[in-house]
């Protein structure tokens, strides 16, 4: 090739660089000349084939074509760059009168059962309750047995349980049906005294406008020597107060059955129901909230606790059933349906942490 045909190629390979009116434009004069099967590499794979004197002259004037053509692209490619800046900074406009979009932070809400599962531990913890958690797959020995719960009780069946496939010895695991199996984990694992509320998720195989497969508990328990109603009654007087926000609160027990517990209790609290909305606290009408007792002595025994020197209390209620109480919520398969809607207008402020000093449900 001679060197007017080398200064022709260059001429058209500028002229081309210089009319490309987008970078895909661009990159396409470069792969054409400088690619694999570009031109000006084909040349260069030319040098091999010529004589000493030729290379001498050829060579740098190939390469310095190359060199050349990479200079024009590059600042050819910035060109285009900023002219497309321009272009966007010309089309996308702010409008800066519209109101500032909420942050993430501001957007989210906590759920109402995380809310009210702070609430508890609030309330709970100023009395000096630790909390305690345990496994959501449970075993026979933990979830019944050792809550004196007999073999042919109506709880264990099919119909209540979600159980595992048996295994090869014939023992079945199973979803919890009580945050209870933490309460005999912690007597067999600490010494007493305990005092310690179990909130978590528990499974029954159940499902209406009240009941859902899966929801939420809070069971308390206190192990001491010396342990007694009186001290129950208080507990529980103390923490509706402070959950449900009012002045006082009358509570009715009644006599009851559960395996763990002897003598067994359900309690009421007042209410009034005479407008749109169950207001606790206030009129003649009755609302049973939970149920408690004294810890069964065969409890104690299965745990390894002489009955003869520790006695306690127990109880148990509803978390999403207290919720549902406590802030007007009328169904309780909208907390588990993922509607965004519902959330932001039940959810709390994520930051509005619960506290006795600054308020529960701010």
């Amino acid at each position: 090739m001679k060197m007017s045909e080398i200064e022709q190629l260059e001429a058209d390979l500028k002229r081309r660089i210089d009319g490309a009116d987008s970078e895909a434009a661009l990159e396409k004069v470069r792969v054409e000349a400088l690619g694999k099967k570009g031109s000006v590499s084909e040349l260069l794979k030319g040098l091999g084939k010529m004589s000493p004197d030729e290379r001498k002259v050829m060579g740098p004037a190939l390469n310095g074509l190359k060199d050349r053509l990479n200079d024009g692209i590059a600042a050819r490619r910035q060109t285009l760059k900023a002219q497309e800046l321009e272009r966007r900074l010309a089309t996308e406009t702010v409008d800066v009168t519209l109101p500032v979009q909420e942050s993430a932070l501001a957007l989210g809400r906590i759920h109402p059962v995380s809310q009210v599962i702070d609430e508890l531990t609030a309330i709970f913890a100023d009395m000096g309750f630790a909390v305690a958690e345990g496994p959501h797959i449970e075993d026979d020995f933990h979830n019944f047995t050792a809550l004196n719960i007999p073999a042919d009780h109506p709880a264990r069946a099919e119909m209540d349980t979600f159980y595992f496939p048996a295994k090869e010895d014939g023992t079945r695991r199973l979803l919890r049906t009580h945050t209870s199996p933490v309460q005999i984990r912690t007597m067999v694992h600490h010494e007493p005294p305990i005092r310690i509320i179990a909130p978590g998720r528990v499974y029954r195989s159940d499902y209406d406008q009240t009941h859902t497969p899966m929801f939420h508990q809070v069971e308390g328990l206190v192990i001491d020597e010396k342990a007694h109603l009186g001290h129950l009654k208080w507990v529980l007087q103390e923490f509706l107060k402070a959950f449900f926000e009012v002045d006082d609160v009358k509570m009715r027990f009644r006599a009851s059955h559960f395996p763990f517990t002897e003598p067994s209790m359900e309690v009421d609290i007042n209410c009034d129901r005479s407008g749109r909305e169950i207001r606790i606290g206030e009129g003649d009408d009755w609302l049973e909230i939970l149920g408690c007792g004294m810890v069964h002595p065969n409890v104690l025994r299965a745990c390894k606790l002489d009955p003869e020197r520790y006695q306690g209390f127990a109880w148990g209620m509803g978390i999403d059933r207290i919720a549902m109480l406590k802030y007007g919520l009328p169904d309780l398969r909208a907390f588990f349906s993922g509607d965004l809607r519902w959330l932001r207008h039940y959810g709390f402020a994520t930051l509005d942490m619960p506290s006795l000093a600054g308020g529960l449900s701010r």
